[in-house]
């Protein structure tokens, strides 16, 4: 692969929570990483990307008409770069919920974007605000309805604290010499599921008293504790 890199992400704890105002932590999870890629001669897998960012462009076309404000994308070089067989070329596993449509989304973001927000400048707490609010549109083609986490992950390469919808920031993960008393493991199931089903089951719970109950007392309380 060649650069720009955009990497796959760990999200030690606040899946689906952190879209009904949870707390949440994304670190960068740099072993798995995928980057925009055009060749003349596409294998199967590279035709499928290509024809998925073709669907991503028209999803993409849609969304700026209907808020211009929010993103500004110069769809004239996607779709002249899409036609002429670009495709994503990832080594992030899809169904293990580690990013891998949110790299795609950083990819996309970071060069087709016309105002971008770079990570060189001063990232004040509006600014990571915005970069999540545009991320969560441009992953909701995905997954149905995002918290844009994956993205902003991605695109920063720096591991994000979520306090609340409205309270997130970077932060980094202090490094310590546990001598083998304590890590945090990743095990491979072997099973894949896609996210989007996953996020309705959770928001159809939502709608229950008990189960917004038992997260707003039992997890969300506790991670305040946590923190």
């Amino acid at each position: 692969m060649k650069g720009p890199l955009f990497y796959s992400k760990i999200l030690l704890f606040g899946e689906y929570g952190i879209i009904k105002d949870s707390k949440g932590l994304s670190i960068p999870y740099n072993f798995f990483k995928g980057a925009l890629k055009k060749d003349d001669n596409l294998s199967e897998t590279a035709k499928k990307s290509n024809e998925s960012l073709k669907k991503y462009f028209h999803y993409l076309r849609d969304l700026q008409g209907q808020e211009p404000e929010l993103l500004s994308i110069d769809l004239k070089a996607l779709k002249s770069d899409v036609d002429t067989g670009m495709y994503f070329d990832s080594s992030i596993p899809q169904g293990y919920g580690i990013g891998s449509s949110g790299a795609l989304v950083a990819a996309i973001y970071d060069k087709y974007s016309i105002e971008k927000i770079t990570v060189l400048e001063n990232l004040t707490r509006e600014k990571l605000l915005r970069l999540k609010m545009i991320f969560g549109k441009m992953e909701s083609f995905f997954h149905g309805k995002s918290s844009g986490l994956d993205p902003l992950n991605s695109y920063l390469s720096l591991p994000i604290l979520i306090n609340s919808q409205e309270n997130i920031e970077s932060t980094s993960i202090p490094s310590q010499n546990l001598n083998g008393k304590g890590a945090v493991f990743l095990l491979d199931s072997g099973i894949i599921g896609e996210t989007a089903p996953m996020v309705q089951i959770f928001m159809d719970k939502m709608k229950h008293e008990g189960f917004r109950n038992v997260l707003k007392d039992q997890f969300i309380k506790h991670t305040d504790a946590c923190v």
